[in-house]
């Protein structure tokens, strides 16, 4: 039987009025930490505040702002007029899925193991679950389609971006932290080691 709810991939928490993802579209959870007041739709000024709250400097955060909204906003929104407040809908996220990646999300947002444990199958060659940054590179040139010039650039910097704020002591970008990525949990764990740190001062 057909569901009679016009959006199946949200729900609506009573009384709270907060959006909540689809169990099984992990993509939209992994992007859900940037909702920072959890109405489904994620503006340029939430980004930066979702930057920020995980440790990036403030020029990082602006530019990741502007980048990723101007970016993925018209791909979540299709067929409506383009906002000048560049919101992006977490609801249809899995449109911005972009070429030139791991894999490891299929193209309706949910979670590949397989496609995840070939990152470092494939590329972790000093510590089977690590990548150091050389590795790190040598798995986004791999990954490279040709002339898919935008994929190259937003592989990049998400891989990067991840490294710099995730690598450990040693310089190493461990198979659990990047895991916690892609359902968003490494964010939220940050920002708690963020705030925790902060307390301690």
């Amino acid at each position: 039987m057909a569901s009679s709810d016009p959006n199946p991939d949200q729900k609506q928490l009573s009384g709270g009025g907060k959006f909540v993802p689809n169990e099984h579209n992990v993509l939209q959870k992994h992007v859900m930490f940037f909702d920072r007041n959890h109405d489904g739709i994620i503006y340029p000024w939430e980004t930066f505040q979702g930057f920020r709250a995980i440790g990036c400097g403030f020029l990082l955060s602006s530019a990741a702002a502007i980048f990723i909204n101007l970016g993925l906003s018209s791909k979540t929104r299709p067929g409506r007029f383009p906002s000048l407040l560049l919101p992006i809908e977490i609801r249809n996220i899995q449109r911005s899925k972009h070429g030139s990646d791991s894999g490891a999300y299929d193209s309706e947002g949910r979670f590949v193991p397989a496609k995840f444990e070939e990152i470092f199958a494939k590329h972790a060659r000093s510590h089977p679950n690590a990548l150091t940054s050389d590795e790190l590179g040598e798995m986004l040139k791999h990954n490279r389609e040709p002339k898919d010039y935008a994929g190259w650039l937003a592989s990049y910097s998400e891989w990067k971006i991840l490294f710099l704020l995730a690598k450990d002591k040693d310089g190493l970008l461990h198979k659990d932290t990047a895991r916690a990525v892609y359902d968003g949990s490494l964010f939220e764990h940050m920002e708690r080691e963020r705030q925790s740190s902060k307390n301690r001062t």
